[in-house]
Protein backbone atom coordinates (compact mmCIF):
# COMPACT_ATOMS: atom_id res chain seq x y z
CA UNK A 1 0.00 0.00 0.00
CA UNK A 2 1.31 3.14 -0.55
CA UNK A 3 1.20 6.49 1.79
CA UNK A 4 -1.41 7.90 -0.29
CA UNK A 5 -3.53 4.95 0.02
CA UNK A 6 -2.62 4.77 3.63
CA UNK A 7 -3.33 8.65 4.18
CA UNK A 8 -6.63 8.61 2.51
CA UNK A 9 -8.02 5.58 4.39
CA UNK A 10 -6.93 7.37 7.81
CA UNK A 11 -8.65 10.10 6.70
CA UNK A 12 -12.07 8.75 6.02
CA UNK A 13 -11.60 6.50 9.27
CA UNK A 14 -11.11 9.42 11.05
CA UNK A 15 -14.13 10.96 9.21
CA UNK A 16 -11.96 13.76 8.22
CA UNK A 17 -13.30 14.37 4.61
CA UNK A 18 -13.25 18.08 3.67
CA UNK A 19 -13.55 16.98 0.04
CA UNK A 20 -16.62 15.59 0.55
CA UNK A 21 -19.59 17.43 -0.27
CA UNK A 22 -17.48 20.09 -2.20
CA UNK A 23 -19.85 22.21 -5.24
CA UNK A 24 -19.24 20.26 -8.40
CA UNK A 25 -16.73 21.28 -10.79
CA UNK A 26 -18.31 24.52 -13.42
CA UNK A 27 -16.12 23.01 -15.88
CA UNK A 28 -18.03 19.52 -15.38
CA UNK A 29 -21.64 21.22 -15.58
CA UNK A 30 -20.30 22.57 -18.67
CA UNK A 31 -19.41 19.76 -19.97
CA UNK A 32 -22.76 18.22 -19.24
CA UNK A 33 -25.44 20.89 -19.56
CA UNK A 34 -23.68 23.72 -21.46
CA UNK A 35 -23.54 24.98 -25.00
CA UNK A 36 -22.46 21.67 -26.93
CA UNK A 37 -22.57 19.57 -24.21
CA UNK A 38 -21.86 15.49 -24.78
CA UNK A 39 -24.65 13.75 -25.47
CA UNK A 40 -24.60 10.38 -22.42
CA UNK A 41 -23.01 7.47 -22.83
CA UNK A 42 -20.55 5.68 -20.66
CA UNK A 43 -18.41 7.44 -18.17
CA UNK A 44 -15.76 6.55 -15.64
CA UNK A 45 -15.22 9.00 -12.47
CA UNK A 46 -12.07 8.28 -11.04
CA UNK A 47 -10.89 8.45 -7.51
CA UNK A 48 -15.13 8.95 -6.82
CA UNK A 49 -14.67 9.54 -3.28
CA UNK A 50 -18.67 9.56 -1.45
CA UNK A 51 -19.92 9.45 -5.07
CA UNK A 52 -20.98 13.12 -6.17
CA UNK A 53 -19.56 13.37 -9.69
CA UNK A 54 -20.37 10.14 -10.87
CA UNK A 55 -24.16 10.54 -9.56
CA UNK A 56 -24.33 13.81 -10.87
CA UNK A 57 -23.55 12.37 -14.20
CA UNK A 58 -26.13 9.76 -13.47
CA UNK A 59 -28.90 11.95 -12.99
CA UNK A 60 -28.02 13.38 -16.52
CA UNK A 61 -28.86 9.82 -18.56
CA UNK A 62 -24.75 9.03 -18.05
CA UNK A 63 -24.06 5.06 -17.44
CA UNK A 64 -21.13 5.98 -14.96
CA UNK A 65 -19.03 3.85 -12.74
CA UNK A 66 -17.49 5.28 -10.06
CA UNK A 67 -14.01 3.91 -8.06
CA UNK A 68 -12.09 4.84 -5.21
CA UNK A 69 -9.31 2.57 -3.91
CA UNK A 70 -10.99 3.44 -0.28
CA UNK A 71 -13.23 0.90 0.75
CA UNK A 72 -15.32 2.85 3.10
CA UNK A 73 -15.58 5.79 0.49
CA UNK A 74 -16.89 3.30 -2.06
CA UNK A 75 -19.74 2.18 0.31
CA UNK A 76 -20.93 5.46 1.50
CA UNK A 77 -21.50 6.54 -2.31
CA UNK A 78 -23.62 3.78 -3.02
CA UNK A 79 -25.60 4.71 0.21
CA UNK A 80 -25.64 7.81 -0.67
CA UNK A 81 -26.81 7.10 -4.75
CA UNK A 82 -29.26 4.19 -3.19
CA UNK A 83 -30.91 7.37 -1.16
CA UNK A 84 -31.29 9.51 -4.32
CA UNK A 85 -32.63 6.43 -6.66
CA UNK A 86 -30.00 6.73 -9.14
CA UNK A 87 -28.57 4.20 -10.99
CA UNK A 88 -24.44 4.32 -10.97
CA UNK A 89 -21.92 1.36 -10.37
CA UNK A 90 -19.24 1.67 -7.70
CA UNK A 91 -16.10 -0.22 -7.00
CA UNK A 92 -13.13 -0.26 -5.47
CA UNK A 93 -9.94 -0.25 -7.26
CA UNK A 94 -6.93 1.36 -8.04
CA UNK A 95 -6.74 3.99 -10.70
CA UNK A 96 -3.16 3.27 -11.22
CA UNK A 97 -4.57 -0.63 -12.47
CA UNK A 98 -7.69 0.43 -13.90
CA UNK A 99 -6.75 -2.28 -16.53
CA UNK A 100 -6.64 -5.76 -14.44
CA UNK A 101 -9.09 -4.33 -12.06
CA UNK A 102 -12.38 -5.60 -14.04
CA UNK A 103 -14.37 -1.69 -14.41
CA UNK A 104 -14.64 -1.83 -17.82
CA UNK A 105 -13.39 -0.37 -20.92
CA UNK A 106 -13.76 2.07 -23.73
CA UNK A 107 -15.76 4.58 -21.78
CA UNK A 108 -16.95 7.55 -23.48
CA UNK A 109 -15.69 9.93 -20.66
CA UNK A 110 -13.56 9.89 -17.81
CA UNK A 111 -13.46 12.15 -15.15
CA UNK A 112 -11.40 12.85 -12.29
CA UNK A 113 -11.79 15.54 -9.56
CA UNK A 114 -8.74 15.57 -7.50
CA UNK A 115 -6.90 12.48 -7.89
CA UNK A 116 -4.00 13.13 -9.76
CA UNK A 117 -2.77 15.88 -8.15
CA UNK A 118 -2.08 14.02 -4.62
CA UNK A 119 -0.50 11.24 -6.37
CA UNK A 120 3.82 10.56 -6.57
CA UNK A 121 5.65 10.59 -9.99
CA UNK A 122 5.52 6.72 -10.80
CA UNK A 123 2.00 6.53 -10.14
CA UNK A 124 0.91 9.16 -12.33
CA UNK A 125 3.15 7.50 -15.12
CA UNK A 126 0.81 4.37 -13.94
CA UNK A 127 -2.53 6.28 -14.09
CA UNK A 128 -1.93 7.76 -17.34
CA UNK A 129 -1.46 4.46 -19.23
CA UNK A 130 -4.22 3.23 -17.67
CA UNK A 131 -6.57 5.76 -18.59
CA UNK A 132 -5.42 6.06 -21.97
CA UNK A 133 -6.25 1.69 -21.62
CA UNK A 134 -9.64 1.91 -20.54
CA UNK A 135 -10.77 5.26 -22.46
CA UNK A 136 -12.94 5.04 -25.75
CA UNK A 137 -10.83 5.96 -29.65
CA UNK A 138 -12.93 9.57 -29.32
CA UNK A 139 -12.82 9.66 -25.40
CA UNK A 140 -13.13 13.14 -23.17
CA UNK A 141 -11.28 13.42 -19.85
CA UNK A 142 -11.55 16.04 -17.91
CA UNK A 143 -9.30 16.27 -14.60
CA UNK A 144 -9.37 19.36 -11.97
CA UNK A 145 -6.42 19.30 -10.52
CA UNK A 146 -4.96 21.75 -7.49
CA UNK A 147 -2.02 23.33 -8.75
CA UNK A 148 1.72 22.86 -7.05
CA UNK A 149 0.95 24.90 -3.75
CA UNK A 150 -2.42 24.99 -4.20
CA UNK A 151 -4.06 23.07 -1.07
CA UNK A 152 -2.57 22.10 1.72
CA UNK A 153 -2.00 18.18 2.34
CA UNK A 154 -1.28 17.39 -1.66
CA UNK A 155 1.47 17.56 -3.81
CA UNK A 156 -0.65 19.07 -6.57
CA UNK A 157 0.26 19.32 -10.21
CA UNK A 158 1.71 22.13 -12.50
CA UNK A 159 -0.24 22.78 -15.66
CA UNK A 160 2.72 21.83 -18.02
CA UNK A 161 3.17 18.69 -15.90
CA UNK A 162 -0.10 17.63 -17.32
CA UNK A 163 0.10 18.49 -20.75
CA UNK A 164 3.28 16.72 -21.04
CA UNK A 165 1.91 13.67 -19.23
CA UNK A 166 -0.85 13.24 -21.66
CA UNK A 167 0.69 14.89 -24.88
CA UNK A 168 1.62 11.07 -26.51
CA UNK A 169 -2.40 10.13 -26.55
CA UNK A 170 -4.56 13.11 -25.75
CA UNK A 171 -5.56 16.65 -27.16
CA UNK A 172 -5.89 19.01 -25.16
CA UNK A 173 -9.07 21.05 -25.86
CA UNK A 174 -9.01 23.75 -23.26
CA UNK A 175 -8.04 24.73 -19.80
CA UNK A 176 -8.25 27.14 -17.42
CA UNK A 177 -8.88 28.31 -13.39
CA UNK A 178 -11.76 25.71 -11.76
CA UNK A 179 -14.21 28.64 -10.34
CA UNK A 180 -15.78 26.50 -7.93
CA UNK A 181 -12.89 25.56 -6.04
CA UNK A 182 -12.32 29.04 -5.66
CA UNK A 183 -10.41 29.80 -2.00
CA UNK A 184 -10.93 33.46 -1.12
CA UNK A 185 -10.18 34.81 -4.21
CA UNK A 186 -7.45 32.78 -5.28
CA UNK A 187 -7.95 29.66 -7.63
CA UNK A 188 -5.71 27.07 -6.66
CA UNK A 189 -7.37 24.77 -9.21
CA UNK A 190 -7.36 24.25 -12.75
CA UNK A 191 -9.37 21.81 -15.34
CA UNK A 192 -8.03 20.44 -18.57
CA UNK A 193 -10.01 18.75 -21.26
CA UNK A 194 -8.62 16.49 -23.33
CA UNK A 195 -9.83 14.60 -26.83
CA UNK A 196 -8.58 10.87 -27.23
CA UNK A 197 -6.10 11.30 -30.29
CA UNK A 198 -6.70 9.14 -32.89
Amino acid sequence: MSSRQLLFKTFYRLGFVPWDGHPLATSLQQLIEGDGALPPGTALDLGCGTGDNSIYLAEHGWQVTGVDFVAKAVDKARAKAAAKKVDANFARADVTRLSSEGVGSNFGLIVDNGCLHGMSPDDRDAYVREVTAVAAPDARLLLVEFITGGSYGVPGIDPDEVKRRFAADWTLLSSGDEPALDHNGKNPARHYLFARAS
